[in-house]
């Protein structure tokens, strides 16, 4: 496919995709509630679109289909364990929300700061955060990258593709903080779905619709259709890729953070509902995805290449082809700029706030818009060196970020857990998984994910026994909600 061709799709989603974000910074002030929670008027339904583009990235066509492709159907049960995490919603959601509004909380690490008492940990917690969402947010990139230099036949070369995506990226969120996020989310998950199912569509039909598609895999490839099949899917490989994704709706911050949002329970009741129905059918879109790329396109070196490759092959006609660069990209992008909004909401009222006291939020939005730069270049010149599955990239990204789930948890349900032991829990958590992550270490055949959350657990119980908490405020975070549904 031409790059002028793939240059002129990738611009019209832009273009469009600008448009939107301009019209809906329309209201917004210089007011940190206003550019970071939109004010906490989110509705329903874009709620829920919002939602589903922050959480479904280039980990789905790309890195999903990619896993599929290597390991076959154990992938379903990997993505629908996330799926039943989110029952973890209805448990948290109006907790957040509730305590969101009672204390002016932007952040997840400020919630924990504030349910401990403890500034410290709020910033521990923040940089935990920024430690272990760059790689994730590196992974939208190089779906984004991969997709232009493969349909291209590399005349788009995967630099310039990492350029352009984090360009845009950058703009929406700089534009109008959550609010252009939010509506550019919501547009670019209607845009994710419609792409999703036609290019599914095509190619499933190519190969004589389900039916045929999965006699197919039966005769060429029974292993694919069974667990481990192949034997990628050990019970460790599936623990240590499912563990992380189970609590991935209070331990990401870009996703918890938007509990904060929604302008009433109702409108969060909406958002799950409709996150559950979108989320299940783009999971077995991508799932099909990765089984068509077995059949069609056996013996690819890396698996992440399948639906690069596949788009770029006469199996898909080239207006879905272009279709799908424009439903991927909106994927990838949705996600960074949701994770460039929150972190920098971390750095200016986590890390930046309690260093100078009396900062204005004029000088907070200025740290955060500075920080937005920050850490995008980070994530671009991380991108720039990655290698591995992103899957497997970004499961390890959210590894990292279990180890805040134990004082998530006790902040709502434990009255007893303390500040020290919150913030033991997170730091030996993380020093864990870093540890076994980039030493590459799996004591028992167990990943990093399931030892830095073991870590964590113990730390937390362990040290919140040995120390005094704050009891007013902890009996105020687990007495539950005030106000009615």
């Amino acid at each position: 496919m031409s790059p002028a061709m793939l240059y002129g799709a990738f611009a019209a989603y832009v273009v469009v995709g600008t448009l939107v974000a301009a019209l809906a910074r329309r209201g917004v002030t210089q007011e940190v509630e206003s550019y970071f929670l939109a004010n906490r008027r989110l509705g329903g339904l874009v709620s829920a679109l919002s939602y589903t583009a922050t959480t479904y990235s280039a980990f789905m066509m790309v890195g999903l289909a990619g896993l599929t492709y290597r390991g076959g159907v154990g992938a379903l049960g990997f993505e629908l364990v996330y799926l039943s995490g989110l029952s973890l919603v209805v448990f948290f959601g109006p907790r957040f929300w509730e305590v969101g509004r009672r204390w002016g909380l932007i952040s997840p690490a400020e919630l924990l700061a504030v349910r401990y008492d403890s500034r410290l940990l709020g910033a521990v917690v923040a940089a935990t955060s920024v430690i272990f969402l760059i790689p994730y947010s590196s992974v939208q990139l190089t779906g984004i990258a991969l997709l232009l230099d493969r349909m291209s036949g590399g005349a788009i070369p995967f630099g310039a593709g990492l350029l352009l995506a984090t360009g845009v990226a950058v703009a929406w969120a700089w534009m109008g903080g959550l609010r252009s996020v939010a509506w550019t989310d919501a547009v670019q998950a209607l845009v994710m779905l419609a792409t999703a199912l036609a290019i599914t569509a095509s190619v499933v039909g190519r190969l004589g619709g389900l039916g045929g598609m999965f006699a197919r895999l039966q005769l060429e490839a029974p292993e694919w259709l069974a667990v481990p099949g192949n034997g990628y899917f050990t019970w460790q490989t599936f623990v240590g890729l499912s563990l992380p994704w189970f609590f991935f709706a209070i331990s990401n911050p870009q996703v918890s953070q938007r509990l904060f949002a929604p302008r009433d329970l109702a409108a969060m009741r909406r958002m799950l509902m409709g996150f559950l129905i979108f989320g299940l059918v783009y999971t077995l879109i991508s799932i099909l995805w990765g089984f068509a790329g077995r059949l069609l396109l056996p013996g690819l070196p890396n698996p992440d290449l399948v639906t690069p490759t596949l788009l770029a092959s006469p199996h898909v006609p080239p207006a879905l082809a272009l279709l799908a660069l424009v439903g991927i990209s909106a994927a990838a992008v949705s996600t960074i700029n949701s994770i460039l909004l929150t972190l920098s909401s971390m750095v200016a009222r986590d890390l930046f706030r309690p260093l100078w006291p009396g900062a204005d939020d004029r000088l907070q939005l200025a740290v955060g818009k500075g920080a937005i730069l920050v850490i995008a270049g980070l994530a671009l010149a991380f991108a720039w060196t990655q290698g591995g599955l992103i899957a497997i990239l970004s499961v390890a990204s959210s590894a990292g970020l279990l180890v805040t789930v134990p004082a998530l948890i006790g902040a709502f349900y434990w009255p007893r857990g303390t500040a020290a032991g919150a913030l033991a829990s997170v730091v030996m958590g993380g020093v864990v998984v870093l540890a076994t992550q980039w030493g590459n270490l799996r004591p028992l055949g167990l990943w990093p994910g399931v030892w830095g959350l073991a870590a964590s657990c113990l730390a937390y119980v362990v040290v919140s026994l040995l120390t005094r908490p704050t009891e007013a405020r902890a009996r105020d975070f687990v007495a539950g909600l005030r106000q009615p549904a």
